[in-house]
């Protein structure tokens, strides 16, 4: 039986060796960020995501710790942490799992079956459960505005600077082509 800290180091190589870009951060291997796609022929197909791992001392013993960083329209993620609501990871973790199983199955999984019982975005899984149609937009809204590819290689301070001045010009109907200081008719 091999350590916990060698089977970490044998699935996080695994990992960087399989097609999935993995961005270690404080150069360890306890904490990294995984650029994730969505399924295909899902709501979530052509987003790209940036999923923070943080990888316990007892791994594999003990699950991961799996989060959205930026953000994502889902039942069972929180929209402010990121967090992920999935009970092979929280609750019927085993060993016998890897990272390659998170990305590969998991994620995937909770993508393509979202379960509205067990929410952690209340208002993700409300609106699906009343509406599907617009659900199913404001995911594809979430995906267009939040998941391309430029986006997840912004840090999260940038993207809220994006955020508030996108708020601020669509509120106030201006441009930067607008004279400053013209009087209103």
């Amino acid at each position: 039986m091999s350590s916990p800290s060698k089977r970490r180091e044998m699935d996080v190589m695994k990992l960087m060796m399989s097609d999935y870009n993995v961005e270690t951060i404080n150069d360890g291997l306890n904490e990294f960020n995984v650029k994730f796609h969505g399924p295909k022929e899902s709501l979530y197909e052509g987003g790209v995501w940036k999923i923070r791992v943080e990888l316990p001392d007892a791994y594999p013993f003990k699950s991961p710790s799996i989060g959205f960083v930026n953000k994502i329209f889902h039942p069972n993620v929180d929209e402010l942490s990121g967090s992920v609501c999935l009970d092979v990871i929280n609750q019927s973790w085993s060993p016998m799992f890897d990272l390659l199983n998170i990305f590969e199955v998991f994620l995937p999984q909770l993508l393509l079956y979202p379960n509205p019982s067990d929410p952690l975005n209340g208002d993700a899984a409300s609106l699906m459960m009343k509406d599907r149609k617009q659900y199913d937009q404001k995911v594809k809204e979430y995906c267009e505005r939040y998941a391309k590819k430029e986006d997840i290689s912004k840090s999260a301070a940038d993207k809220e600077t994006d955020d508030e001045d996108d708020i601020t010009d669509e509120d106030t109907g201006s441009s930067d082509d607008e004279i400053a200081g013209h009087a209103d008719p």
